[in-house]
């Protein structure tokens, strides 16, 4: 049943390909394709989403086609049959980058692909233009070596990081154009690298915009500070409010005291993972798996204020900050969105003015990892990475459109795979990818998507 004589092939055919795979990588990342137009210019992103579409058609794509989303971003869909009665497997990834943060921070360009340490270098070589490659890699295998036995449709969208929710709303309005027997979501990664692992579980996000107001303008501090009620102290008191001592985020009416059963993460891992300072504690309680895939988490990710250079001695008339909950699974996003929303409005000090935007929203996802696609996941994954088992974790970010799907297609088998393990830094500075996890993540595909074809002849 897992084809086991072509797994060697395959491989091969891999290896072959990888000096292509970095060239067109390296074309890739090259594309600003940050989808804020405050930022970059919208050309970058569209210039991302051709290219895509020329990839899929040089591979024989039918129906390729670059179609706009209601949140203005472009989402590029391509659909390659397979034999008759073959199952239909929905491959997916994205090509819209975070921002670079600080040019400076980066060692190299952060949208020219370089190569150190047995790594590339770049924005997107992870999260997740390598994810397309990676797609890319296991096709022409299986074309190389007998042919794709099922029917491929690929999905690739523009506006993921920013969380808009464009590519969902198209997929609701067009329910047929995704529809699929399984779906690979390219866009987490491993545990660590070279440990094989499928994602059991996202958690769902909520962000919002809170403005708080107290004066008609800015006053001198010296002649009423004291007094008058300084709208960014109001802020602080207010961001201050969804955290407990030990830094749990703490939302009225909110639980945040589930566990995570699975796989477990040791403290000693995350700090180095996460780069902590020495001397500088972790925040929240119970394991590290529970806070990070099993409970909400409040991020305070922006405040508009006057920065230290050229700051005046002013009492502020209004403050403003954008705030993100991630919600785990078993809690509702719109219901947590409610309920951080009350709290906002509850804990803004001295009759302030408080007004709250949402701005985007996605629900959480859970996976069955007890089902067939997901058996014939291990087999491919327990050949790439010999000696080794696939494991199952949890991911504290979100990928949004993993719900919608899951609404739309019930009985779909969704995978969540990638490229994106700790070392990769995904969102920092100096993102990376480990062309050996490429290699290996492309051919436990390709290997995927045979086990998967044979499981349905059965």
């Amino acid at each position: 049943m897992t084809a086991q004589p072509i797994a060697e092939p395959i491989a091969a055919t891999v290896a072959s390909l990888m000096s292509r795979a970095k060239a067109e990588l390296t074309e890739l990342v090259a594309f600003r394709s940050v989808a804020d137009p405050a930022q970059f210019p919208r050309s970058e992103c569209e210039a991302a989403a051709a290219w895509v579409a020329d990839a899929l058609r040089a591979e024989d794509f039918t129906d390729v086609s670059v179609f706009d989303t209601p949140d203005g971003s472009q989402s590029v869909y391509g659909y390659l049959p397979g034999p008759a009665g073959a199952p239909t497997v929905l491959l997916y990834a994205h090509y819209d980058v975070q921002p670079p943060l600080d040019p400076a921070g980066w060692d190299t360009p952060p949208f020219e692909l370089s190569e150190r340490d047995g790594r590339w270098y770049g924005r997107g070589t992870a999260d997740c233009k390598g994810g397309f490659i990676m797609h890319l890699l296991a096709l022409r295998a299986l074309k190389a070596n007998g042919g794709v036995p099922v029917g491929v449709k690929v999905i690739v969208e523009g506006s993921e990081e920013q969380g808009t929710g464009g590519l969902e709303r198209y997929a609701e309005a067009h329910p047929d154009l995704l529809a699929a027997d399984a779906i690979v979501i390219g866009d987490t990664g491993n545990f660590r690298v070279g440990l094989p692992t499928v994602t059991a579980s996202l958690r769902g996000m909520t962000m919002l915009r809170v403005q708080v107001d107290t004066l008609a303008g800015n006053l001198h501090s010296g002649q009423f500070g004291g007094a008058a009620p300084d709208a960014l102290a109001a802020l602080v008191r207010v961001l201050d409010s969804l955290r407990a001592e030990d830094g749990s985020t703490t939302v009225d009416g909110l639980a945040s005291d589930a566990e995570w059963q699975g796989l477990q993460y040791t403290e000693e891992d995350f700090r180095r993972d996460a780069r902590v300072l020495d001397g500088v504690d972790l925040i929240g309680s119970g394991t590290i798996a529970d806070r990070l895939w099993a409970r909400p988490a409040v991020t305070v990710i922006g405040i508009d204020c006057p920065p230290v250079v050229g700051a005046t001695p002013s009492v502020q008339a209004t403050a403003r900050a954008q705030i993100s909950l991630r919600v785990p699974p078993g809690q509702d996003a719109t219901e947590a969105t409610k309920l951080l929303t009350a709290h906002l409005q509850a804990h803004t000090p001295w009759g302030a003015r408080v007004t709250v935007e949402q701005i985007g929203q996605g629900q959480p996802f859970q996976a069955d990892v007890a089902s067939p696609a997901y058996t014939s996941m291990a087999q491919a994954l327990a050949v790439a990475y010999p000696g080794e088992e696939m494991q199952a974790a949890g991911m504290g970010g979100s990928i949004p459109l993993c719900s919608t799907l899951g609404a739309l297609y019930p009985r779909a088998e969704i995978l969540l795979i990638g490229l994106s393990e700790p070392e990769a830094q995904i969102h920092a500075v100096n993102e990376s990818v480990s062309p050996g996890e490429l290699e290996r993540m492309s051919v436990a595909e390709a290997l995927f998507l045979r086990n998967y074809a044979l499981s349905k002849q059965g």
